[in-house]
């Protein structure tokens, strides 16, 4: 069912004007995100015609964008994606640890999203890989997804990482499964210190090498000494890295999951109206507690697309990474060792998931009955079937 607003609805009104007014400004990678919401679902994608077996109902239903900054493709990316984790799921605690950025971090990141995300990734990823294999601490050998968040609710710039990890790991030679205490990871003060240095220590190395660029008011920390005067008291501050309670199992890890690794800066939900004051959404305010903490926020539309754009990643920047025992190059022999000690079975193979064109995906609206596939049409063409349809958003493969 489409939502009355649509994220599409404010670019498709307001975009082409946006455009005009920032042309030269805009990314080749912003426009192209604009271009395919604006497009997705439409004919413009082209797309199929199916009809009921049992009372000859019929509808066409028009290709998506698969783009991954649009709110309507992520639902199926997201169960994809899930699909290749279940397997991989661990009968232990999982833990979900925060790293976020002090402001004067997001303001160089501003203009440095590769550079400063990635050595975002790794700092937390070190962090918790080096506390964890001290022997002080843990004493073990983890894996973890980490997973790109670069928004607040109100869609501020907003870097941080969220961390799945699980509540232990393998010894250094490999042959215990060390858990971590009840209900207890890893000391937060000690994370957020080494975090802090590792972090500061990478920025002033891309620093020292070129990699970052400075414009407007902060176009003076481009000189070496500037630059590490800005940095001297974020050394002596306290960043936020907290850790929230421990799932309660492997399935509402699943859940927490499919929320949050496909998650876009704002969902069409959140959308209240579209009108001439502008676009008005629902955020929350996490300042404030309890029925407060719920808010309405309106922005003139072109602000709120220059908020949605300024979270397009760059091209083939990974916001889901793998790290420690959970590393692409050395996952599957590390969860079967892992499964040995903890005596845990090897999951079977998940039946295979469904596909996600509208044949399989939606049963007849009138009877219920199977839909099949009648006329596929190419992009900017329309059906040579003849009827009133009943339009559907479909993913194209």
């Amino acid at each position: 069912m489409r939502s009355a607003l649509e994220i599409a609805d404010v670019f498709r009104t307001h975009g082409p004007a946006y455009r005009q007014a920032l042309a030269g400004h805009l990314s080749l990678g912003q426009l192209k995100v604009m271009s395919a919401i604006e497009a997705c679902r439409t004919a413009e994608l082209g797309g199929h015609v199916e009809r009921c077996d049992d009372c000859a109902h019929l509808q066409v239903a028009y290709n998506s964008c698969r783009n991954r900054h649009c709110p309507k493709c992520q639902g199926a990316a997201a169960k994809r994606w899930l699909h290749a984790r279940e397997a991989e799921l661990l009968p232990v605690a999982y833990f979900h640890v925060v790293f976020t950025l002090p402001a004067q971090i997001a303001d160089i990141a501003f203009h440095n999203r590769a550079v400063v995300y990635d050595i975002l990734f790794k700092a937390a990823s070190e962090t918790l890989l080096t506390i964890a294999k001290d022997t002080k601490h843990l004493g073990a050998r983890i894996g973890l997804i980490a997973v790109l968040h670069t928004w607040g609710s109100a869609l501020t710039h907003h870097p941080h990482i969220h961390c799945i990890v699980p509540g232990g790991g393998l010894s250094a030679d490999g042959m215990r499964w060390i858990a971590c205490r009840k209900g207890f990871f890893l000391p937060v003060r000690v994370l957020s210190r080494l975090y802090r240095r590792l972090f500061l220590d990478r920025l002033k190395t891309a620093h020292a090498e070129g990699r970052l660029m400075f414009f407007g008011e902060h176009a003076p920390l481009a000189d070496a000494s500037a630059f590490a005067a800005a940095l001297a008291p974020l050394r002596r501050i306290d960043w936020v890295v907290y850790a929230k309670p421990p799932f309660a199992g492997p399935k509402s890890v699943l859940a927490y999951l499919s929320r949050y690794t496909h998650r876009v800066a704002i969902s069409s939900s959140r959308l209240i109206s579209l009108d001439r004051s502008g676009v008005t959404f629902r955020y929350k305010d996490y300042r404030r507690q309890g029925g407060e903490r719920h808010k309405r926020m309106t922005l003139s539309a072109a602000e709120f697309i220059r908020r949605f754009l300024i979270h397009v990643l760059p091209q083939g920047f990974h916001r889901i990474r793998h790290f420690g025992l959970f590393a692409n190059t050395s996952r599957a022999a590390n969860l079967a060792r892992a499964r040995t000690l903890l005596a845990c079975a090897t999951p079977p193979p998940a039946p295979v998931a469904a596909n996600d064109d509208a044949t399989d995906a939606f049963p007849c609206p009138c009877c219920g009955g199977r839909m099949r596939l009648i006329e596929v049409f190419e992009r900017g063409a329309r059906p040579r079937t003849s009827f009133t349809p009943r339009i559907v958003g479909v993913d194209s493969s």
